[in-house]
């Protein structure tokens, strides 16, 4: 008799560890979605468009309340809101993650990737670009030369990058690269950003598809405002290869916050 109820305590035991187990997971889940849906989610950098400032290898927390929510606030882009709602001011010089359109018109719905970039203008601005300088409302940016970079290209090839400062038309500065004096995407004419999107570009202004060739950026299709650098590696690594740690993670670059 003592066994079978030391067998009977013994599986009620095991149901209580199991339901409390699934439990905890169950909330850990819940807490992580909502996190992620309402306040933060990380992000990868996976090409070169963003260098100086972004650089393959960063992983990233983007912000979601920065710009209010929109269906791409949620996992798998659910079709629950509309446009935007609680929707935060869009400021020139945000770097900010959107889902790139795929179709063109005022009534596009579909989208493809996650794309990461600088937003150069927002509704209602006048932009052009000649040479590689942009002009907005009216105003040329200012560009200040402040160094040459050396880069090693997968072929083993190292060219030299010219890094400038440009000033946008609200004093937000920031650095960019410069491949060419007259670059394949270097001049446009003027341009008038429609209401409700935004126009956004690269830091590394010739190895960026960007509004130049996807077109300006549905505002419904932001997903949030990049803040900060919580891991970076300079050989691909992914943060679970702790072995490759000691040689891999670009220590200068951890907790950084983005300009």
């Amino acid at each position: 008799m003592k066994k079978i109820n030391k067998k009977k305590e013994d599986d009620f035991l095991s149901k209580d560890w199991l339901i409390s187990n699934t439990k905890t997971i169950f909330y850990a889940i819940l807490i992580a979605l909502v996190i992620r849906t309402f306040f933060f989610q990380p992000f990868f950098i996976p090409s070169s468009s963003m260098e100086p400032n972004l650089l393959v290898g960063d992983r990233l927390f983007v912000s979601k309340y920065s710009y209010g929510y929109s269906r791409h606030s949620f996992p798998f882009s659910l079709n629950i809101i509309k446009d935007r709602i609680f929707f935060n001011k869009i400021k020139r010089g945000d770097v900010s993650v959107f889902k790139v359109p795929t179709d063109t018109g005022p009534n596009e719905e579909s989208f493809g990737v996650d794309y990461i970039k600088r937003i150069i203008a927002i509704p209602g601005d006048k932009i052009e670009m000649q040479n590689g300088v942009l002009t907005i409302n009216d105003i040329k940016l200012e560009q200040k030369k402040l160094r040459t970079d050396k880069k090693v290209l997968k072929n083993g090839k190292i060219i030299e990058l010219d890094v400038f400062l440009e000033t946008n038309i609200n004093g937000k500065s920031y650095e960019i690269y410069n491949y060419y004096d007259d670059g394949p995407a270097d001049d446009f004419e003027e341009y008038t950003v429609p209401e409700n999107y935004v126009f956004a570009l690269g830091d590394n202004r010739d190895n960026s598809k960007d509004s130049r060739f996807v077109g300006p950026i549905p505002i419904k299709n932001l997903v949030g405002k990049a803040q900060i650098i919580f891991f970076s590696t300079k050989d691909g690594s992914t943060i679970l290869e702790i072995w490759k740690w000691p040689f891999g993670i670009q220590y200068k670059r951890l907790f950084n916050l983005i300009n």
